[in-house]
């Protein structure tokens, strides 16, 4: 039985925009434009977010490779990495211009090439800065301004450091907030440790909400199941998933009904693919003719989990990974790819 929640509307610049119940978080070399538009073919509602792009890429940098976006993929969020608050509100400011719903800041990246551009978790060591750098984006947009953070970093574990944060911050303007509910530890454990290592502690995010029952509190963190999307949304406002989006995409596939009441019927996963193969033509026809350029791979690398959990699905990943047969970009292969998994399909 679907979820009854109740789904607030957000309105930007005069269109309303569904809630942001359920969301996408932004995965480095994951969540490109190719991958966003992919996941909007299976749902229609659930927010997307780029890939962190940093300031200077954008001040300095080829605006069109760093923002640019179909047009489907709205409702859309571009998350920022920076700390300078007037090179914040550039980026910000041109993030508007282009066409995005929500400005991100990044507050809870902890690589060390981040860190190196201090910036990402280490930001949770200075509010005030963040603070200035929320304020200073505010002032130059009329989208929604967010932060996403974790709830503390290395062994500074309490509750209190991180209410004190989203408190700070809060008085800036900030009103939504995305909790991944881990500690980032800054020194001696990767990126992907990161991940898994620092324990969860849910009742973090929970309690943030009861404090500040005026601000919109998402969480995220290790949530793969419908069952767990449920529960959280019992004491959050909105469930960010991350790589079990990437992972097992089509457990999105119910997310338009159950959680934003769309009695549209969702895809089925041959209709997804089908959806694909002209946007794919079409990219690779403008951007990587011949193999030139854009390569095939780059957008059937985000689809090898289309079929996850069916039988064939380990075909379909090898036909999708075989570079002979991706030299070819021909997106067609996807037919060929597909084939692997509808032998096994009933009537």
């Amino acid at each position: 039985m679907a979820a009854n929640f109740y789904c607030r509307q957000i309105i930007v610049s005069s269109v309303v925009l569904p809630s942001r119940r359920l969301s996408v978080a932004p995965m480095m070399d994951w969540t490109d434009r190719h991958c966003r538009v992919f996941h909007r073919y299976i749902t229609r509602h659930t927010w997307l977010y780029t890939e962190m792009v940093t300031t200077g890429a954008i001040i300095h940098g080829d605006l069109a490779r760093h923002l640019d976006f179909n047009e489907i993929e709205h409702p859309i969020a571009l998350q920022l990495g920076g700390s300078e608050p007037a090179d914040l509100a550039i980026a910000a400011k041109r993030g508007q211009e282009w066409g995005y719903d929500e400005i991100n800041l990044n507050c809870g990246c902890p690589s060390e090439r981040v860190q190196k551009g201090a910036f990402g978790a280490c930001l949770m060591a200075e509010p005030a800065l963040v603070a200035d750098c929320v304020k200073a984006m505010r002032d130059v947009v009329d989208i929604d301004v967010t932060v996403k953070h974790r709830i503390g970093i290395d062994d500074v574990d309490s509750y209190s450091f991180v209410r004190d944060f989203v408190g700070q911050i809060a008085d800036a303007g900030c009103k939504t907030f995305v909790v991944h509910a881990r500690n980032a530890i800054l020194k001696g454990l990767s990126p992907k440790e990161n991940r898994e290592v620092p324990p969860l502690k849910y009742e973090y995010a929970y309690q943030l909400k009861r404090d500040f029952p005026q601000l919109e509190i998402l969480i995220n963190g290790g949530i793969k199941t419908i069952a767990e999307i449920d529960l959280h949304l019992q004491h959050c406002d909105g469930v960010m998933l991350g790589r079990e989006a990437y992972h097992n995409p089509y457990l999105m596939s119910s997310f338009d009904a159950r959680y934003y009441g769309d009695a549209s019927p969702a895809k089925s996963r041959e209709e997804v693919l089908h959806a694909m193969i002209p946007y794919i033509q079409e990219q690779l026809t403008k951007f990587g003719a011949n193999g030139k350029g854009l390569k095939l791979n780059s957008i059937t690398r985000h689809m090898l989990g289309l079929t996850f959990g069916l039988v064939g699905a380990r075909g379909f990943r090898q036909l999708l990974s075989d570079s002979k047969k991706l030299a070819n970009a021909d997106a067609k292969l996807l037919l060929e790819a597909w084939a692997c998994v509808q032998q096994y399909q009933t009537n």
